[in-house]
C-alpha cells in the first residue's frame, strides 16, 4: 500500500460513513462511534505496511481494525437499551422516574453520514431504525458483529470470520443465535415495509402541525393503534392512542401551547427538535424521532440529554 499520506487518505476515506454506521450500530451512541472510527483511521495509518491486498480487500481490512476497536470499546460494558426494552410499561400520567444511571441508545444523526442520506446500498435505512439499534442491544458483542456483518453488510461468512478473527463454524453459530434472539424479540431488518421518505416526513409534518396547535385529538388520529411513545432518559413508556393523548395534555398543560420546531433526521427517520417558549425566547426541549407506518406513527422516541442534543449540533435557545 502507498506510503504517501494524501495517497493513504484517498483510498481510505471512501468508506468512512459506512464505519460510522458500523461502529454506531456495533456500540449505540454516536460519540463513542465516531471516536472508534478516528481510532480504526489511526491504526490502519500505523499498520499500512502490513496490509496486503493480495490476502482481502482494503474494505475487509478496514472493517478487521473497526471491529477489533469495538470489541475492545464493548468489554465490561453493558448494553444501551431504550426504556420498552428495559422496564414495564407505565401508566401514562404516572410520575417521570429518571433512569439516570443507564447509558441509554442514541439516536444517529443522518448528517454526520455522506450526502445526510442513509438509505444506500452499504448504509441500509432498516438496518439503523432505532428499533432495530435497540434489537441490536440484546445480543453479544461477537453476535452483534456476526449479525451486521452477513445479514446487514453482505460479507460472506470466511470474509466476516477473517474479520471477527474467528473460524467460519464460529461465524455461523454466532450468526444462527443472533437471528434466534432477535426472532424472539420481534425484530428483523430484512422485509421492512415503510412508506417513501416524503410519506413519512409528511406525517410527521401533519403531526407538527397538530403539536403546534395543541390539537390533542389531531395528533390522536395521526397514530396507529399500537403507538409506543418513550422518553429516555426517563424510564416510563406507555402504549395507545389514549394514553399518548392523555400524555399530551399533561405536556402542554406544564411547559404551555407555544413552541418552535426543528425538522431533523436521525436513523434514516423523520423527527424534530422542539423549544418551548421561556421568557424572551424558547429553551431546547426535546428530540423526537418518529416511527412511520403506512397506518401512521407507530412510535415516538424522545430524546432529552445534553449529549444528543450535542450530536445534533442543536441550539440551545432560539430568539423569539
Amino acid at each position: 500500500m502507498t506510503t504517501n499520506v494524501e495517497g493513504f487518505d484517498r483510498l481510505v476515506e471512501p468508506f468512512r460513513s459506512e464505519l460510522l454506521a458500523y461502529c454506531y450500530r456495533m456500540l449505540g451512541t454516536v460519540h463513542d462511534a465516531e471516536d472508534l472510527v478516528q481510532d480504526t483511521y489511526l491504526r490502519a495509518w500505523r499498520a499500512r505496511e502490513q496490509y496486503d491486498e493480495s490476502r482481502s480487500s482494503l474494505r475487509t481490512w478496514l472493517y478487521r481494525i473497526a471491529t477489533n476497536a469495538c470489541l475492545t470499546a464493548l468489554k465490561g460494558h453493558g448494553r444501551r437499551p431504550l426504556p420498552s426494552g428495559l422496564v414495564a410499561e407505565s401508566e401514562p400520567l404516572a410520575p417521570l422516574v429518571l433512569g439516570d444511571n443507564v447509558p441509554w441508545l442514541q439516536p444517529l444523526p443522518d448528517s454526520l453520514l455522506t450526502g445526510g442520506d442513509p438509505a444506500g446500498a452499504v448504509i441500509g435505512r432498516s438496518s439503523l431504525r432505532l428499533a432495530f439499534a435497540a434489537a441490536l442491544q440484546h445480543l453479544s458483542a461477537r453476535q452483534r458483529g456476526a449479525l451486521i456483518l452477513r445479514d446487514v453488510l453482505s460479507f460472506s461468512a470466511a470474509e466476516a470470520a477473517e474479520i471477527l478473527g474467528t473460524t467460519v463454524v464460529s461465524v455461523n453459530s454466532s450468526l444462527q443465535r443472533a437471528r434466534t434472539r432477535l426472532k424472539e424479540i420481534g425484530i428483523q431488518h430484512e422485509d421492512v415495509s415503510e412508506p417513501l421518505e416524503a410519506e413519512q416526513r409528511a406525517w410527521v409534518e401533519r403531526y407538527m402541525k397538530a403539536f403546534m396547535n395543541a390539537d390533542f385529538e389531531g395528533l390522536k388520529r395521526l397514530l396507529t393503534e399500537d403507538v409506543l411513545m418513550e422518553m429516555p432518559p426517563m424510564l416510563n413508556w406507555f402504549t395507545g392512542p389514549g394514553n399518548y393523548g392523555l400524555f399530551m395534555e399533561w405536556v402542554f398543560a406544564k411547559a404551555g401551547t407555544d413552541w418552535q420546531l426543528k425538522i431533523v433526521a436521525a436513523n434514516g427517520q423523520p423527527g424534530f427538535a422542539a423549544y418551548r417558549r421561556v421568557g424572551g425566547g424558547y429553551e431546547l426541549h426535546t428530540l423526537q424521532i418518529f416511527t412511520v407506518t403506512a397506518d401512521g406513527i407507530s412510535r415516538n422516541s424522545v430524546f432529552q440529554d445534553s449529549g444528543v442534543f450535542a450530536a445534533f449540533g442543536l441550539a440551545a435557545r432560539l430568539d423569539a
